[in-house]
């Protein structure tokens, strides 16, 4: 049987913030019995995503704006030169996680991220289910 819940993430402005604690605090109820399963997060917006990377890695920020940055010749400028559309769809707003004998099965170094792309801080709704 399925376990999920809906939470809200603190508010963040542009960057990539370390969110591990976070969520583990939010799962904890829907890890406690599971022996061998799957958390599947999503994040239930445009201009964010979900990304497992290094557990200290100032240098992802800096490096998705040169991939994509905001001085291209951007159409859609409603809220400024939207680039994190585009962002949001490189890196993508899921991610899964294995779970062993009740805990997330990470590396060592392995910490989960959200890349937030506007400037303004946002809260981020999250859904996680695990299977």
């Amino acid at each position: 049987m399925g376990w999920q819940r809906t939470f809200l993430l603190g508010r963040r402005s542009k960057g990539c913030h370390l969110i591990t604690d976070e969520v583990s605090s939010q799962i904890e109820a829907g890890l406690k019995d599971v022996q061998v399963g799957m958390l599947f997060l999503f994040v239930q917006h445009t201009s964010c995503a979900l990304t497992l990377n290094e557990n200290w890695d100032p240098d992802m920020d800096m490096a998705l704006d040169c991939v994509v940055p905001e001085s291209l010749d951007w159409l859609h400028t409603d809220e400024g030169p939207d680039v994190s559309h585009t962002k949001s769809s490189l890196v993508g707003s899921t991610i899964s996680i294995p779970i062993t004998n009740g805990s997330l099965s990470l590396g060592t170094w392995q910490g989960i991220y959200l890349t937030e792309f506007r400037h303004l801080a946002h809260t981020r709704t999250v859904v996680a289910t695990i299977l």
